[in-house]
């Protein structure tokens, strides 16, 4: 397995993240374990959760997530042998069960650490990253910025100074962010250098085939201020596995059972996947391995967050570390996206 290093950090870890948002939801607490399992004798170190998991988020699931890895430390007692990486949530009127309404106020912050490590069954976090931010912007697929008033914002200084005290009380050893954007993040790292506050060491953004946006003006920052991207989505909600070709809809899959997940699961991006589908067949590559390959390829990735739902797509989605795709492959690959992203040069 290759490592990577975190940020400026004196932390390596695998290229493979384990993503883990379906434990509780659409796996079980003994598959949970079985993967994690699994994925320790494969090399990967790195486990990346939220105090929101499960996803699709409800007030009877809340922490589960969290729970089942706890549960799986205390069981095997190898707190040491892994990177352990959460989120506190953002501002979130949608998600009432947490603290009524989360936001990155101190308080909220110190009340989600807090409930993370008690069900974490552990008394540190590697990685503790915030979710999403607290203003008016886009993230979470959002297009066509506006600008709005956002009086009610917690300012980035005050989560930042928060997140500094969890840090000098042993609570977490750095930070990161995550659906964030050129601006947040150089705020942060500015208040960072201003005030002796921990830096972001990391920026966990969405990036696969269909949504390569982290290059423009995000990037940069991973050689230039040492913030690496942690890839979340690589197979664009499963779109990119093939599994919803021609429209099918598998039993159980997360874009059968719940509709909202359909940022990749449209026209332009099926007519899309279909295109990288036709590279990959012709190369006699899977679906899933050539389109994470990619995104573990890129220089800017510190690691790559699977998930999955059963072990094949488990042990298929970590054996990508293994392939490295040809010039020819990237070069047809990159003929897509130029013809996606300038259908009218």
């Amino acid at each position: 397995m290759q490592t990577r290093r975190l940020g400026q950090t004196d932390l390596d870890v695998s290229l493979i993240c384990l993503g883990t948002m379906t434990w509780g939801q659409q796996n079980t607490e003994a598959e949970a374990h079985q993967q994690l399992d699994y994925a320790l004798t494969q090399g990967v170190n790195f486990i990346d959760t939220a105090e929101m998991y499960p996803v699709a988020p409800t007030a009877d699931t809340q922490g589960r997530t969290e729970q089942y890895i706890g549960s799986w430390l205390a069981q095997r007692g190898n707190r040491s042998e892994v990177v352990l990486a959460s989120k506190v949530a953002g501002r979130a009127e949608w998600l009432p069960w947490i603290r009524k309404g989360p936001t990155l106020t101190p308080e909220h912050i110190n009340e989600a650490i807090d409930g993370s490590l008690k069900r974490l069954k552990t008394d540190y976090i590697d990685l503790y990253q915030v979710h999403w931010p607290d203003r008016n912007t886009n993230y979470f697929g959002k297009l066509g910025y506006t600008q709005k008033n956002d009086d009610w914002a917690v300012p980035i200084a005050e989560t930042l100074e928060a997140l500094d005290g969890l840090v000098k009380a042993g609570k977490v050893r750095h930070i990161g962010l995550s659906n964030e954007t050129p601006w947040g993040l150089a705020e942060y790292l500015q208040l960072a250098e201003k005030n002796g506050w921990p830096r972001p060491q990391s920026i966990q953004n969405p990036y696969n085939l269909l949504n390569r946006s982290y290059e423009v003006g995000l990037a940069e920052f991973a050689h230039r201020a040492d913030v690496g991207l942690l890839a979340y989505s690589p197979l664009a909600f499963g779109v990119l596995t093939g599994k919803y070709a021609n429209g099918a809809k598998p039993e159980g899959a997360r874009l059968t059972r719940w509709d909202r997940f359909d940022r990749y699961n449209n026209d332009a991006g099926r007519n899309a996947a279909d295109r990288y589908f036709a590279i990959a067949d012709k190369h006699g590559l899977d679906y899933s391995q050539m389109a994470l390959a990619y995104v573990n390829s890129r220089p800017f990735v510190t690691a790559n967050i699977i998930g999955a739902t059963t072990m094949e797509q488990l042990k298929t989605n970590i054996e990508s570390v293994d392939i490295e795709l040809s010039d020819e492959v990237l070069k047809e690959i990159e003929q897509v996206q130029a013809e996606i992203s300038n259908p009218c040069p």
